[in-house]
Formats: C-alpha cells, sequence, structure tokens
C-alpha cells in the first residue's frame, strides 16, 4: 500500500428537490384545492473518521465526490424522498481545510468521529405552500435550493505518543522493530526509510504507547530540504521526542554536532517541537569499548550542560539498554496523558477545529481498532502490531 498524506478533493452536496404543482383531483370534487408536496432533502457530504485506514492514497483514483439529489415533490401533499447522505472515510488524525482559504473545518482525532463539511441543499415548497385567499389555485412551486460545493485539502497527520527522529541510517527503523511488531525496511544505505511507520509498543500488561519512525533528517530539513516538511509534521503531535543518534566510532565523527543539527532543524520547522519533552538515545553502542562510551558521554556534558535531555545508551543489535528506555518512554508518555487530564488523542489536537460553512462535529464512540489488519507492505504506514 503506497503512503499518501496531502490530496486536494472535490465535494459537493446534493440538491433540494422541486416542488410539486398538483391539485386534488377525485370523484364528486372535480375542483380540489392544490395539494402538490415539498421536495425532499438533498444528501449531506461527511467525513467520517476511519481507524483502518492510514494513507489518503485512496483519494488519487477518486477525486470528486456528489451527493444525491432529493426527491420531487407528488400530488397529494407527498414530500420528495430526502436523499442519503454521503460518507467519506478518512485516516484519523486527518486535517481538511478548504482550499481556497486555508480554513480549518476539521481534525478527525477520534475513531469514528464524523463532521459535515457540505449542507444538503432544502427541498423546494410545493403549491399547497402558496395558496391564499385571493388565488386558490396557485400553479407555482420553488425549485430546490442548490447544495454547496468547495475544493478541499486533506492533510494527515499521524497520531503517535513518541516520535523517533535522527539522520539517515541512525537505526530508527531498527529500533521500532526491536520495541515492536512493526516491519520497516531495513538496510545498511541512508534514506532506507521514505515513509512513516507505527508501531505499538508494549512496555508492560497496562501500558502501551505508539512509535513513530520518520524519514531521517538531513541539515536544512526545517526549509524542506531532503524530505523536510514532508514528514515533520508527522511528530508535530507527539508527547515525546526520542532523537537517535548513531555512534560508530571516534574518528572523524562528531555525533553532539548531529545532534545539535537536527534540534535546530526541529525548532525551525515548528517553535513548539523545541518545547517538547525528549530523551537522547546513543545507538550502536555495542562498536565502542566501555571506555570510549564515556568519553562520549563526556562530549553532551561538556557541550550540551544543562540543555543534555535524559541520555541513554542502547544496542537495537544486542537488546542492551532497550528495555530501560522502553520504560523510561511509557512512564514519560503516562505523565504526559495524567498531565492533561484527558485522553491523548483529545491532548494531541495542536488546533481547535474551525467548523465552516454550517459543518457539524459529532463524536461517535466507538472502538474500531483492529489489530487484524494486514498492514506489512513496505510502502504503507506499519500500523498498527503489538509486541507482547
Amino acid at each position: 500500500m503506497k503512503f499518501l498524506d496531502e490530496c486536494k478533493i472535490y465535494v459537493r452536496s446534493g440538491d433540494g428537490g422541486s416542488g410539486c404543482v398538483s391539485f386534488r383531483r377525485e370523484k364528486y370534487i372535480p375542483l380540489g384545492g392544490p395539494d402538490g408536496g415539498d421536495g425532499g432533502r438533498g444528501g449531506d457530504v461527511i467525513f467520517e473518521a476511519d481507524a483502518h485506514l492510514n494513507t489518503l492514497i485512496d483519494f488519487r483514483y477518486t477525486q470528486h465526490f456528489r451527493a444525491k439529489r432529493g426527491g420531487n415533490g407528488m400530488g397529494k401533499q407527498r414530500t420528495g424522498r430526502s436523499a442519503d447522505d454521503l460518507i467519506i472515510r478518512a485516516p484519523v488524525g486527518t486535517i481538511i481545510r478548504d482550499d481556497a482559504d486555508g480554513e480549518i473545518l476539521a481534525d478527525l482525532t477520534e475513531p469514528g468521529e464524523r463532521i459535515v463539511v457540505a449542507r444538503g441543499g432544502q427541498g423546494g415548497r410545493g403549491n399547497l405552500h402558496f395558496k391564499t385567499s385571493t388565488n386558490r389555485a396557485p400553479r407555482r412551486s420553488d425549485p430546490g435550493r442548490e447544495g454547496e460545493e468547495l475544493w478541499l485539502r486533506l492533510e494527515l497527520k499521524l497520531l503517535a505518543d513518541v516520535g523517533l527522529v535522527g539522520m539517515p541510517n541512525a537505526g530508527k527503523s531498527t529500533l521500532i522493530s526491536k520495541l515492536s511488531a512493526a516491519r520497516p525496511k531495513i538496510a545498511d544505505y541512508p534514506f532506507t526509510t521514505t515513509t512513516p511507520n507505527l508501531g505499538v509498543v508494549r512496555a508492560d500488561i497496562d501500558r502501551s504507547f505508539v512509535m513513530a519512525d520518520v524519514p531521517g533528517l538531513i541539515e536544512g530539513a526545517g526549509d524542506g530540504a531532503g524530505l523536510g516538511h514532508r514528514f515533520l509534521k508527522h511528530i508535530e503531535r507527539c508527547a515525546v521526542l526520542l532523537h537517535l543518534v548513531e555512534i560508530d566510532g571516534l574518528e572523524d565523527f562528531d555525533p553532539v554536532a548531529r545532534y545539535q543539527t537536527i534540534e535546530a532543524e526541529l525548532t525551525k520547522y515548528a517553535p513548539t517541537l523545541a518545547s517538547k519533552p525528549r530523551l537522547l538515545a546513543l545507538s550502536k553502542i555495542d562498536l565502542l569499548e566501555p571506555e570510549d562510551r564515556e568519553v562520549v558521554l563526556g562530549w553532551f556534558r561538556d557541550r550540551l550542560g544543562d540543555d543534555l535531555p535524559p541520555i541513554f545508551l542502547i544496542s537495537s543489535t544486542s537488546g542492551e539498554g532497550l528495555d530501560h528506555l522502553r520504560m523510561t518512554l511509557a512512564e514519560r508518555v503516562e505523565a504526559w496523558r495524567n498531565a492533561m487530564g484527558e485522553s491523548a488523542h483529545d491532548a494531541l489536537m495542536d488546533a481547535p477545529t474551525k467548523a465552516g460553512r454550517g459543518a457539524v462535529a459529532e463524536a461517535v464512540a466507538e472502538d474500531a481498532w483492529d489489530d487484524d489488519e494486514d498492514d506489512a507492505d513496505e510502502d504503507g504506514v506499519e500500523c498498527i502490531w503489538v509486541r507482547e
């Protein structure tokens, strides 16, 4: 499954049905009054958050969505049939914007959440409504009102508790494959990861969290270099950042500079990222002797001083330090959730929803997660498997 996180689509709600011009004609009542019914309501266009989806790829092949028109009114005061609403399913974490002005119409953060983006037109009035004391046989009716139409821009921001960042080939994909059951592509060359990967990390029987591995960042990523803005947005909602720096030798190697480069790019992209809680993990330490490890730690302490986050020495190959890192991440995520006082997904909303054009948000309480979904394709998001 290909990963697509931005797209543009056209939606139009249904027109209302036309009112009817009709007169009562029955035996012995040849000159009955008007009895034309009203037209039916046009269908609404509704977005629904679907936890089984993790990409916007379906919108690449279908970009125009039109709800049906309401039925016309009929004689004997019969109202036309209201059209069915058009339900468009999108992944949880999708932001819906009006393409004309960029206004946020909705931020779908809960499975089953619904938002009406275009209201169907009202049905027209039948001639029964136009009867007056001076016009007993009106031959007038209203056409149905037109539906709303607009171009929308959909933007997917993955919902995860922990965001995994670092330079290319730092071992991020290997780490997430060890902590969870996600199976991203792993190879010994830079930029192996080209799409985000999600995995559920089980800390213990009662605690788990979602980790997101985004493609490697380079200098200038905050300005769009490399994969740049394309994937930095996926860590904006994370509660904790885990910065991974590889340690594969001491000659001609400056891990502190690598750390500072990525931190500067995160701050440049979004200042809010600089204030997020973070942990620093030095990977591939199995390649260093014990005395060399202390040398590297000394570099970080001397050059970062009070800005040094909690630091962990890990090896995804040998498993050294992974249990301690897993439990610490779980504690940080749990503390963040408790501090927010709301569910994790409620807290992940980074901006209030603006319901434009009469849009109405409707929360639907249902647990739609499906752990049996087959997400093994390399080109898609690895979501969501749990390692017990």
